[in-house]
């Protein structure tokens, strides 16, 4: 997100604070309500972009002259929007030392609250594939004698087990990045991994160079780190080099994040070309690639691409940071993720998360040991399952819903559509009365009222369900869409 930067303080009582520029809530709160929002819209606005993780909790708000200023209202408008907030537990305040964000009792944010659809609602917001159900099973079998084992230790490794570094290592390498187990950090999950390395890298106020639409953990992840994001453009038709590489030059941010592989959401694939073209760029501005290969195995045409940092010479490595997991591969719930980096950096991650969770789970990582061993028999019958499972989905799309428009993406676990006109957001909100769970194009921005015309579709379903969801989504359209008022009654979670 363009704009003012989130800058961290303290406030009376010692919790940690940041405080949100004037112009960056302005940005944000507009996007949702229009320009010059009524108090009502801007305390609405305001609770929408907390409850969705876009504001961070602990917050400070803009004071109330500056607010009223970079939205053009009267200040009283704004002493009556806050007023709202803090009467909904949605603000706090103290004499002196301004308001900031908080939650009222039994409230959590939507982005940490449910990961699991109600009852009866089809969830199409998580882009994320079941366990593969008979793997799973025999590496529980394999695990028992591994654990047993290892039980006579105290079960801590923060740079992870031994034998998964090496497996990961031994991954790379027969894709063609030759890697030592030195060179891998075993992480809770990929956001995990990204967390780490933003916080690493990063300080309050430096520039992060992104993707939009991108993957919102992500994104969020670089702005709870406090670092101002420079949004660059990327389609199903891919990344415009040059932009990318202007922005660079312009910008020289401290890092940039992106996901070459299949993108998240729009499934696009950077070229080798390219690649090479963004590794010299970012040598010559002195910016860490953050590169993250969660997708890069899922390709559902040809085969998948070798890793990034297998075309980095000498020196553009020394810069090069990968992240990848087995979420995508394999099951969300084994959080199981790794970095890819020099062996010191690995070293200074590790210190880092001791300080966050110690070390991931032993039990996971032994199971993720046996998985990875068998990792190409589960793509040989992933893969196919999957292609056959977006093409069910594509025509599903084509049938009931003409008017939409996508590109037939190579890899990946969804399909990126165009709604043709900025509904996405009445449409999620209608769509789950309906029994389909959405998240709208926008939760993928990296910069505010955008994408609004876009829907994220996964194609990680059967055939049959996935038919069934496009069915009451026609419906919902058939059945009329309110005014979008940005309600958070619904989950908002993304995977």
């Amino acid at each position: 997100m363009a704009g003012i930067p989130v800058v961290r303080s303290v406030d009376t009582v010692g919790t940690a604070v940041r405080t949100l520029g004037s112009r960056q809530l302005a940005g944000q709160v507009t996007a949702l309500t229009g320009p010059r929002p009524g108090y009502r819209a801007l305390a609405q606005g305001v609770r929408t972009l907390l409850l969705d993780g876009r504001i961070p909790l602990h917050t400070r708000l803009p004071a109330e002259r500056e607010l009223a200023t970079a939205l053009e209202v009267s200040r009283a408008t704004i002493t009556a929007a806050y007023d709202l907030l803090r009467e909904g537990g949605y603000a706090l305040s103290r004499r002196g030392a301004g308001t900031w964000t908080g939650l009222p009792d039994g409230a959590a944010p939507a982005n940490v609250a449910r990961y699991q659809a109600p009852d009866g609602v089809i969830d199409l917001a998580m882009a994320a594939p079941s366990a593969p159900a008979a793997e799973l099973a025999a590496a529980f079998a394999q695990a028992g004698p591994e654990l047993a084992r290892h039980a006579a230790g105290n079960g801590y490794h923060p740079l992870g087990l031994p034998e998964l570094r090496a497996a990961v290592a031994e991954r790379y390498t027969r894709r063609g990045l030759p890697t030592l187990p030195e060179q891998i950090l075993i992480t809770t999950g990929a956001q995990s991994a990204v967390s780490l390395v933003v916080n690493l890298l990063g300080r309050p106020g430096d520039r992060a160079l992104v993707e939009s639409p991108s993957y919102p953990n992500a994104l969020d992840a670089v702005r709870h780190a406090g670092l101002r994001l420079t949004p660059v453009p990327v389609t199903e038709d891919g990344w415009d080099i040059e932009l990318l590489e202007c922005t660079l030059r312009q910008t020289a941010p401290r890092l940039a994040y992106l996901i070459p592989d299949f993108q998240n959401p729009t499934g696009a694939l950077m070229s080798t070309e390219q690649r090479a073209r963004l590794l010299r760029a970012a040598r010559a501005t002195g910016t860490w690639l953050l590169i993250d290969e969660t997708m890069a195995e899922m390709a559902l045409e040809g085969r998948a691409p070798a890793p990034f940092a297998s075309l980095a010479h000498q020196g553009e490595s020394e810069q090069l940071v990968t992240v990848g997991s087995l979420s995508k591969t394999h099951w969300g719930g084994l959080r199981i993720g790794w970095v890819r980096a020099g062996s010191r950096l690995v070293n200074e991650l590790a210190a880092l998360r001791i300080h966050v969770d110690l070390a991931t789970s032993l039990v996971d990582q032994v199971l993720a040991g046996a998985l990875l061993a068998g990792m190409d028999d589960v793509l040989a019958a992933r893969l196919p399952q999957l292609r056959a499972r977006r093409d069910a989905l594509a025509d599903a799309v084509g049938r009931h819903l003409p008017e939409w428009r996508w590109r037939t993406p190579a890899g990946g676990l969804s399909l990126w559509v165009d709604l043709g006109r900025p509904i996405a957001g009445a449409l999620a909100e209608a769509a789950l009365g309906h029994g389909v769970n959405l998240q709208p194009g926008s939760r993928f921005a990296a910069d505010p009222g955008t994408h609004e015309h876009r829907l994220r579709l996964p194609f990680v379903h059967e055939p049959a369900l996935m038919e069934e969801a496009v069915r009451r989504l026609a419906a919902t359209l058939d059945a009329g869409l309110p005014a979008f008022t940005g309600e958070q009654n619904r989950p908002h979670w993304v995977a």
